[in-house]
């Protein structure tokens, strides 16, 4: 296989050569996409490589990305004298000041969270600053209830302290009506 490479004739010229080519022949003025182009390629050579559409597909992103073709609206067109320069992707660099001569560079911080000093003391034995209130933070401890205080008797606090937690259970609805009958 390798042999056929070499002993055939290279009367095609380079993949960047043909897609010039092609496109100035086309001469579309909003550019010309990629079928045309390879339909140009395949009309005018008849003999490609068996890989036309990857080889073409592949120099068609590298001179879009060297600048040598602008692609706009799925369109390549040749980058003019009259084109502006391009660009890459998000925010521009900002604009590099040039350092006075002699100056001496400090080596750059590196990314991320310095490390912990291992010589460092553990932070339980710095003192603890004060609020200034002279109160414990937090919410306060509930109180207990004195028995007999305020509003009630000693028997509604013991009926609050033995009931049960959540909802009461349903009144039976047998036992209603016995009661109403005796009445």
């Amino acid at each position: 296989m390798a042999t056929d490479e070499v002993n055939k004739p290279s009367s095609l010229p380079s993949y960047p050569q043909l897609i010039i080519d092609a496109i100035e022949a086309l001469n579309d003025k909003n550019g010309s996409n990629k079928t045309s182009i390879s339909k140009y390629i395949e009309s005018k050579y008849g003999d490609l490589p068996a890989a036309h559409t990857n080889l073409l597909s592949h120099h068609l992103n590298r001179m879009k990305e060297t600048g040598e073709l602008i692609f706009l609206k799925n369109n390549y067109t040749k980058a003019g004298s009259n084109a502006p320069p391009r660009r890459g992707r998000g925010r521009p660099p900002k604009p590099k000041v040039p350092l006075p001569p002699g100056a001496i560079l400090s080596p750059a911080r590196p990314r991320g969270r310095p490390p912990k000093d291992p010589n460092a003391p553990p932070r339980s034995l710095k003192p603890k600053v004060a609020s200034g209130t002279g109160k414990p933070r937090g919410r306060p401890r509930k109180m207990a209830r004195p028995e007999g205080g305020i509003g009630g008797s000693s028997t509604t606090v013991m009926a609050a302290a033995v009931r049960p937690r959540g909802r009461p259970p349903k009144v039976k609805a047998l036992a209603l009506t016995e009661v109403s009958v005796e009445h």
